[in-house]
């Protein structure tokens, strides 16, 4: 009985594919959503002096509501070790134990490194990528991606050590490129097309060379997002010709009877 309990609760809790799944993700989303509204209005002085008393309550309600949240996963999670240690699980627990120090430890001394701690309270705002179905889109053309982008990444470093170390022979220490890192770093400035203006060019020579990288950086910064773009197209039209199994969650072809993994009919 206890077991099959936990079955059940495992699936609205972890689960997205029943309906209490889903009402128990989107009540949640907004429980965080309206926890970081809340993180956001106590950093400012003026609303805290005010409404001081009132937000360390809402916060508490908050912080017991997620600390439930938390033991419910861990105790319907049939291996709670690996929901502790995973990335979901230590996020969890970063979000809630800033309010139990601030409970606790009340020396004067100590309350300036609580304030401090108190804001990783922010990290709930990571929980929020679990209740987006769209976001595994996302993390799916990133991993696809992943070898492409840091070949560009590597090409980019390229780029930007040997104009840094161009603009260093060019411009010299008269121009502010006083070694050849600090001439790296305004060329990353420059091809990013941030232009902080703290370093330079004088000479015509030098110039040219900022203006055809700043060209440049336009066109680089069209290519992550192409790749990464590219692959969620792929992922989509994938998963347009797969079929998702209602009772593990596996893919299978679009054109299987059964799931391959469970044997499930569809």
């Amino acid at each position: 009985m206890n077991s099959r309990l936990k079955a059940k609760y495992y699936t609205i809790i972890f689960g997205h594919e029943t309906k209490a799944g889903r009402r128990f993700d989107v009540i949640l989303l907004w429980v965080i959503i309206a926890s970081i509204i809340l993180v956001m209005l106590d950093s400012i002085e003026s609303i805290r002096l005010k409404y001081g008393s009132l937000l360390f309550y809402a916060e508490l309600g908050f912080t017991l509501i997620f600390s439930l949240e938390y033991i419910a996963r861990i105790w319907v999670s049939p291996r709670p070790l690996r929901y502790i240690f995973s990335f979901y699980g230590i996020i969890d627990l970063l979000s809630i134990i800033p309010t139990y120090f601030s409970l606790f430890f009340h020396p004067a001394h100590y309350m300036l490194t609580l304030r401090t701690l108190r804001l990783l309270r922010v990290f709930r705002i990571l929980k929020l990528s679990r209740y987006l179905s769209e976001a595994e889109y996302i993390a799916d053309a990133l991993r696809s991606s992943k070898r492409k982008i840091l070949v560009f990444i590597f090409a980019v470093l390229n780029i930007v050590i040997i104009v840094g170390t161009i603009m260093y022979i060019v411009e010299g220490d008269n121009s502010g490129f006083k070694n050849i890192p600090q001439s790296i770093y305004w060329a990353i400035v420059t091809i990013t097309t941030v232009g902080f203006g703290d370093i330079v060019p004088q000479t015509a020579i030098g110039q040219f060379i900022s203006s055809l990288l700043m060209m440049t950086g336009y066109a680089i910064i069209a290519v992550p997002t192409g790749i990464v773009t590219a692959e969620m197209a792929i992922g989509y039209n994938n998963k347009k010709k797969s079929k998702q199994c209602n009772n593990c969650s596996e893919v299978n072809e679009i054109s299987a009877n059964y799931c391959q993994h469970c044997g499930s009919k569809f």
